[in-house]
């Protein structure tokens, strides 16, 4: 698997079309954010990064075929893990304090695993090769050994259960996020 202009090689949405776009957008409507496509050849509004990162501009996650699966579930993650207010009035840079940061890619790596092609091995691979940073050099190793902090934060916000499992709902909701009209 070859990288894009020069980038490192990891999993990409693709097309609007193809099963792991749908089943994103499906899991992503879960929580009432609805992911939206622009042409391959278009800057992706409310990318904070850039290139073909994915942006987020209130309940919209935006992407291109060429966005990394794991920008894309990061950028979602913050929309779930942001406080209503936040998540209200989202532009671009998501903000949040540290330990919600983690809970993000914690969760992150959670979601890939509902996903065709995707899994907590995936997205390991994909979070090293992009240069994602953790204390112990590796995402599978914080994960697995250092992670405890962004665990329990996301069960304490109900975003995860106790069982590790999402249950549906962002950060702060007493039930399941709706899909926002």
């Amino acid at each position: 698997m070859s990288g894009v202009n020069g980038e490192p090689a990891v999993l990409r949405l693709g097309a609007a079309d193809t099963a792991l776009a749908r089943a994103l957008a499906a899991l992503l409507g879960t929580y009432g954010l609805e992911l939206q496509y622009v042409d391959a050849d278009r800057e992706i509004p409310g990318s904070y990064w850039g290139e073909c990162e994915a942006g987020l501009l209130g309940a919209r996650l935006i992407v291109r075929p060429d966005t990394p699966l794991h920008s894309a579930l990061h950028e979602a993650c913050h929309y779930i893990c942001a406080d209503d207010v936040r998540r209200a009035n989202l532009d671009t840079d998501a903000g949040g304090e540290v330990l919600e940061e983690c809970g993000v890619c914690f969760l992150s790596i959670l979601l890939a695993a509902e996903l065709p092609g995707g899994s907590h091995e995936q997205m390991f691979a994909d979070m090293d090769a992009w240069g994602y940073s953790f204390r112990l050099g590796s995402a599978r190793a914080w994960f697995e050994r250092d992670a405890d902090d962004a665990r329990d934060w996301l069960v304490s916000h109900g975003v995860i259960d106790a069982g590790l499992q999402p249950t549906g709902r962002c950060a702060g909701a007493g039930v399941a996020a709706t899909p926002h009209g």
